[in-house]
């Protein structure tokens, strides 16, 4: 099959067509390339993209594809009419049929916050952003009671990615903490982390992989011997089994799949909002 650009274009972000775009993408074996245009808000914003999306269609000789989020009539409009591309109104496909089944008109409202100044929601994603990176990598024990998860795993087992994703994408406090060669000789996890284990969760790592990650920060150094990665992988697996807390491996896994699992297993009333 061959491949062709795909556009997002949005009158905000267009994060929210990118990530729905792709998960539909994901399952058709291609590799398109990807531009995001967001804020497309104007006519003539509009008509600009749509110029360079028809120049690319005629470039590539194949219609580009377009996930679209545009909530203001006229740029949908135009975008529809004048772009030759396969144009995939994703608002319109949802929020139509809902103002039929709900009897009432959507507010048309452009991006996830109508006023940030005034969301509730908006604010504590960013006391949860300063949280996690208040508290990556062990920087700090205070507040832990206030946490709503502790990652705990062995140095780039990808405590820190996921800590950021929980905070900015579920406002969740996520504090992260290394494992490291002295908890494994004392045989215990850190002190401070005793009265909280309930809220800790473990991630792991294929020590081949672990290995791999950290040769490109450190080469050479014992910090990345595959012979030091084995053996603390599997001196942290150790303690989180004795321990009771729960892990999975990050090897094979994505952000959002591993953050998905942690809700699931810690905080399931964040499932549900």
């Amino acid at each position: 099959m061959p491949n062709r650009t795909v556009y997002f274009v949005s009158d905000g972000t267009g994060i929210t067509a990118e990530t729905f775009g792709n998960s539909i993408l994901a399952q058709f074996p291609i590799k398109p390339r990807h531009v995001r245009r967001p804020f497309i808000d104007t006519p003539e914003k509009a008509y600009a993209v749509v110029r360079e999306i028809n120049e690319t269609s005629v470039r590539e000789g194949m219609r580009a594809i377009v996930f679209a989020t545009l909530v203001d009539r006229e740029v949908l409009q135009i975008v529809r009419d004048h772009c030759q591309a396969r144009v995939l109104d994703m608002f319109g496909t949802f929020i139509e049929p809902l103002e039929e089944e709900f009897e009432t008109k959507s507010n048309h409202r452009v991006g996830r916050f109508s006023d940030v100044a005034r969301s509730q929601e908006y604010h504590d994603r960013i006391e949860a952003i300063n949280f996690s990176l208040a508290h990556d990598d062990g920087q700090s024990a205070k507040n832990l009671d206030v946490a709503d998860v502790i990652l705990v795993g062995v140095s780039r087992s990808g405590k820190t990615p996921t800590s950021l994703y929980l905070a900015m994408q579920h406002g969740i406090k996520a504090a992260n903490y290394p494992l490291i060669p002295e908890d494994f000789e004392r045989g215990r996890l850190p002190s401070m982390l005793v009265a909280h284990k309930r809220k800790c969760f473990g991630l792991t790592i294929d020590p081949e992989r672990l290995s791999q990650i950290r040769n490109e920060r450190r080469p050479g150094s014992k910090y990345a011997d595959l012979m030091n990665c084995r053996y603390e992988v599997n001196e942290a697996e150790a303690m989180m089994k004795k321990d009771g807390i729960a892990w999975l491996s990050s090897t094979h896994k994505s952000i959002e799949e591993i953050a998905t699992t942690i809700l699931r297993d810690l905080r399931p009333d964040r499932l549900i909002y």
